[in-house]
């Protein structure tokens, strides 16, 4: 995950995200660094709007809560359940996805 936060730091600091500021970032961070993983990180991001994945992941839970509050009192169980399991897994499975 640190991966993946370094990238996000270097993407909000407006930073080239490379495979050499990746391992910066990582190293400055005190991270014993995979150069195969970096490379696969900067590899995948390639192409990819991190802005706007992160924009779809932060929304993506919260465009959910409205239609479970709809569906009625009778699907609230199932409902719950969904949000816990949401919880537990930081409801960010698609950005993890998306940085590898």
């Amino acid at each position: 995950m640190e991966y993946v936060y370094a990238a996000m730091m270097l993407h909000a600091a407006e930073k080239d995200i490379n495979d050499d500021a990746v391992t910066a970032v990582l190293a400055a961070a005190g991270v014993d660094v995979d150069a195969a993983r970096v490379k696969a990180l900067v590899a995948s991001l390639g192409g990819i709007d991190i802005a706007e994945a992160m924009t779809q992941a932060v929304a993506a839970p919260a465009a959910a809560a409205p239609a479970a509050a709809a569906s009625g009192a009778s699907d609230a169980a199932p409902a719950e359940e969904a949000a816990e399991e949401e919880e537990e897994d930081g409801g960010f499975e698609g950005l993890g996805s998306l940085f590898g």
